[in-house]
């Protein structure tokens, strides 16, 4: 496809993603005290008892204009599909001028992390608590660009570094992860210059990246031996197909096998877009590991 054309299905694909209105959730509850230490609630919308709980990380580039609000009407879409939900907010970066930053950095460290940990951790009690439909122990856990790298560092903290304060003793209770686009691969992800060098910044700069990728890169934390699998869209000029190839491509050296489900003529996207026919897919992938 001619670039002119490829980039304005992607603004068109962009555009239809973010048209859709927020949706409220029926419940709201703080795992911590800064603001954005809150995750809501969707209750299922059917007449089963008992439900899977679908987790779910925004994306964004781990950066503060985006979010959670831009992935409610997925999370409703889940929803109304019968699952339980529970969307997490997280810290985000902001403007720096010390950093001498004109916009909005990606991420902080470890704020990000820590709330991810924290969110999760707290999230059984919380989730029993706001959806007592929800079977969390077929809890799925799934994120969309940076929040696919949430995700999938999430269900690796088990095998962190002795040292790492996020380190957990044994695996998350998950039925698996279904990673949307995942800025999934730090070392690709910064060769393609994916979203303004977003992975370097969330790290903290070139003087740490090294330092610290090994206890934020999920290409390096593996195998976690939780199932797992992959959702890109072939024409994704956001986050390449090449990043979430590389990261099943380690898992697959690590001695695990990772589900990479390929959509063709689909960009960045769709996949959290109710409108779009890779939504479905995304609902259908998740509902295979939850059942």
């Amino acid at each position: 496809m001619p670039d002119d054309a490829a980039a304005e299905r992607a603004a068109a694909e962009e555009e239809s993603a973010f048209s859709h209105p927020h949706v409220a959730p029926d419940a709201t509850a703080a795992y911590g005290d800064h603001p954005d230490q809150v995750i809501d609630f969707y209750v299922p919308r059917g007449d089963e008892a008992m439900v899977p709980l679908v987790v779910v990380l925004h994306g964004g580039a781990w950066r503060a204009p985006y979010d959670r609000g831009h992935i409610t009407p997925f999370a409703d879409f889940l929803a109304r599909r019968g699952f339980a939900v529970a969307n997490v907010e997280y810290r985000r970066g902001a403007v720096l001028p010390e950093q001498g930053a004109l916009a909005p950095v990606a991420g902080r460290w470890p704020d990000t992390f820590d709330d991810i940990a924290a969110a999760l951790d707290a999230l059984p009690a919380l989730a029993r608590e706001a959806l007592p439909q929800a079977d969390l122990r077929r809890t799925v856990l799934t994120g969309h660009s940076a929040g696919g790298h949430l995700a999938l560092w999430a269900a690796a903290r088990h095998v962190l570094p002795a040292d790492a304060a996020w380190r957990t003793s044994g695996p998350a209770p998950l039925r698996g992860v279904v990673a949307l686009a995942p800025i999934a691969d730090f070392a690709v992800a910064e060769k393609l210059e994916v979203c303004g060098h977003a992975a370097l910044q969330l790290l903290g700069g070139s003087d740490q990246f090294t330092d610290r990728q090994r206890y934020a890169d999920p290409a390096l934390l593996l195998p976690t031996g939780i199932a797992t699998t992959l959702v890109q869209g072939r024409t994704d000029n956001v986050v390449p197909q090449a990043v979430a190839e590389s990261y099943a491509e380690a898992s697959a050296k690590a001695g695990e096998v990772v589900g990479l489900t390929l959509l063709e003529d689909v960009g960045h996207f769709p996949l959290i877009d109710p409108a779009a026919d890779a939504c479905a897919v995304v609902a259908e992938e998740i509902a295979q590991l939850a059942y």
